[in-house]
């Protein structure tokens, strides 16, 4: 039997992968010993996270732990490059500037300068990490010019209009399907010329008797025109582009190799630096499969071109890196949810022809972070459901994780809660105080190990990128969160020992549609209509939630004292209200249905009502609170004896995010 009061403590608050937690929940007392927040500017904080038990492993452990952390560094530059074709050059320029300029640093020009700078390093470069639209600069362009002019740094005409010129690549992503939408985004996976039509044909075409376990077409590569025109993918590889810097990591996999836990693990490193020596997709296939069988070991990792969030058509995979180990006595608890993953499965709402007759290999661990790079850093996600491919999932399963020290950061750093703010009576504000840690922790961990896990495409269905296009991500999200919301309020919780009483569920219900229908919002300027994957996928399920069950006030929407609030009325409707969706969304992915995912999304994910974006901005505005957070990393040295052999890992925990920016800069340059 599970002792709640232990999960109550260790279960934090979490939310659904990508893109920074919700801070709406109960603190746990602060740690007066560690710093846990360094810094905050514009709309960010800058945080710390702690390697728990590290000092437990051995020696070969610690090395494996480093040198797949070097790996990861190695790559750093990829996803600059990625995210905008420009980034790499602006980067050098900043680091150089703020290392070497000598004029007046008490400017307000100096410090909105700064600003940006840190801005730009969050991020990955000029474009919001989350929000995808271009930073507006506080300095003009000639300011900038006298930095330059001061320092030995350059840019470029067409670089410095992508800082300056407000229309020239105004989003990183944009999904807005009324455009064209590699025209209308600034990634750099696509010449700036390539247009949707051309990607979708050329990939089509690629697809063309794929049979029943296809390899992930575009993944790897950058889709560009020859010289005479004719689309060609720039494969990622160390012979290929970004091969210096593949040819880094390739080096320090193979250290990794040679400290292995077990000849599992060493299988799948090897296919993984394979894989980067030929580019080949197929490989890259033959890697997940080792990698998902290699569950035994203290240490794992996640290393790649993985996620697709990035590619407005879903193909392309951004580069990441996450080094982990294990939380043996947190992962132990909740190794219920895998191990009942079938029943799940056959209680779900959905068609019988869409559910798994036999859930395979589900592995969920909830690990310590020990360095992350690339797409997870410095904003990173808190749960993990991988590999990607519907067919590697469906035969040999997934791993699951939760990032249990970065949870556990955010919450040590949290400053004034929204909760208070956005519920709508002292009963909710009970229930949250009492619940909403548990509640968002079993959200996380039935959305990952569950959601993601779940049922299956009909016969001669293309993958979802192939069906669903650009709203393939955000009907992903909505699917695995419709399940966690599902299944919270699920009696078999409470039977498994995973909650005490089904107010949890409810402060998980009460924060959900709270967070999709108003919290969520103080993320968007005025204006602005919602693009990420993630958000469009939180007001989907609430504003359609709330219009099915607005006759019989389900949720009610109440006025008081100028302010709006969401008040649940019958929790068990807004159940049946939830598994009804769960059935459509399950329906969309398995049959591949285009047009209603497409209306789903566009008519209850994207618009904004102006009046209550506006209210939500003035209600937040008085809090300073900062709406996102990310981390600067431990820094992991090596200690050497006389031989230069590694005797010991020492782990330290900078405090200033300007200074790691710039040592990456230096250490870590190979592009």
């Amino acid at each position: 039997m599970i002792r709640y009061s232990w999960i109550l403590t260790l279960f934090l608050f979490a939310c659904t992968n990508g893109g920074g937690v919700e801070e709406d929940t109960v603190q746990t007392p602060q740690d007066t010993t560690f710093q846990w927040q360094v810094d905050q500017f514009a709309d960010l904080r800058i945080l710390r996270y702690q390697i728990p038990d590290f000092e437990e492993l051995s020696l070969q452990q610690k090395k494996l732990v480093y040198f797949l952390t070097q790996a990861g560094l190695s790559g750093r530059d990829i996803m600059y490059d990625m995210n905008y074709r420009h980034n790499l050059e602006i980067r050098k320029a900043f680091e150089e500037i703020v290392s070497s300029y000598a004029g007046d640093k008490q400017s307000t020009d100096w410090t909105n300068f700064m600003i940006y700078a840190k801005r730009f390093w969050f991020s990955n470069g000029i474009h919001h990490h989350y929000g995808n639209q271009k930073f507006r600069p506080a300095f003009d362009r000639p300011y900038l010019e006298s930095l330059l002019s001061a320092t030995a740094a350059t840019l470029s005409d067409e670089a410095l209009d992508g800082i300056f010129d407000p229309e020239k690549d105004a989003k990183k992503v944009s999904l807005d399907a009324s455009r064209d939408l590699l025209l209308a985004s600034a990634i750099n996976f696509y010449d700036p010329d390539v247009t949707e039509a051309e990607a979708v044909a050329f990939y089509k075409q690629l697809a063309v008797n794929a049979g029943p376990q296809p390899i992930s077409h575009g993944l790897n590569s950058r889709l560009a025109r020859d010289d005479q025109g004719k689309l060609t993918e720039q494969v990622y590889h160390v012979n290929g582009l970004y091969g210096p810097a593949i040819e880094k990591i390739i080096s320090w996999l193979e250290k990794a190799v040679e400290v292995a836990e077990n000849e599992q693990q060493a299988t799948a490193l090897k296919l993984l630096i394979k894989y980067y020596q030929t580019g080949d997709l197929k490989i890259w296939d033959d890697y997940n499969i080792a990698w998902v069988d290699a569950t035994d070991g203290d240490v794992d990792y996640i290393q790649g071109f993985v996620e697709v969030y990035n590619d407005p058509l879903g193909y392309k995979g951004s580069f990441e890196n996450i080094v982990q180990i294990k939380d043996f006595a947190a992962s132990k608890q909740m190794e219920v949810l895998s191990s009942n993953a079938q029943w799940f499965e056959d209680q779900a709402p959905i068609m019988d022809k869409h559910k798994k007759e036999d859930v395979v290999g589900i592995s969920y661990k909830v690990i310590n972070v020990a360095g992350e790079s690339g797409d997870a850093s410095p904003s990173t996600p808190i749960g993990v459901n991988l590999p990607n491919a519907n067919w590697i999932r469906a035969k040999h399963g997934s791993k699951s994780v939760s990032l249990g020290n970065i949870i556990d950061a955010y919450d040590q750093a949290s400053g004034p809660s929204l909760l208070r703010e956005f519920a709508h009576d002292d009963e909710e504000i009970a229930r949250l105080e009492a619940h909403s840690q548990l509640a968002s922790k079993l959200s996380t961990a039935l959305h990952e190990v569950i959601g993601h896990a779940s049922g299956k495409l009909e016969p001669g269905v293309g993958t979802p990128k192939e069906t669903l296009k650009n709203y393939a991500s955000t009907l992903e999200e909505a699917r695995a969160d419709i399940v966690a919301l599902y299944y919270i309020m699920d009696s078999k919780m409470v039977e498994l020992g995973l909650m005490p009483s089904m107010e949890v569920g409810k402060a998980e219900y009460d924060a959900f549609i709270s967070n999709g229908l108003m919290k969520q919002l103080r993320r968007l300027e005025m204006g602005d209509q919602i693009e990420e994957a993630h958000m469009r996928n939180r007001q989907l399920i609430s504003a359609w939630a709330y219009e099915k069950g607005k006759d019989a006030k389900v949720i009610e929407k109440i006025t008081r004292d100028g302010k709006t609030f969401y008040n649940i009325n019958d929790y068990d409707a807004l159940r049946n209200i939830f598994g009804d969706l769960f059935k459509e969304l399950q329906r969309i992915k398995s049959q591949g249905d285009f047009a209603a995912g497409q209306a789903l999304v566009e008519n209850y994910g994207v618009k904004v009502d102006p009046d209550l974006h506006q209210e939500v901005l003035n209600r937040v505005k008085e809090m300073n609170i900062a709406p996102y957070g990310g981390f600067i990393n431990p820094e992991l040295k090596s200690v050497l004896n006389d031989q230069g052999e590694i005797t010991h890992i020492n782990v330290e925990y900078p405090t200033d995010f300007v200074q790691q920016m710039l040592d990456y800069g230096k250490k870590h340059a190979h592009l």
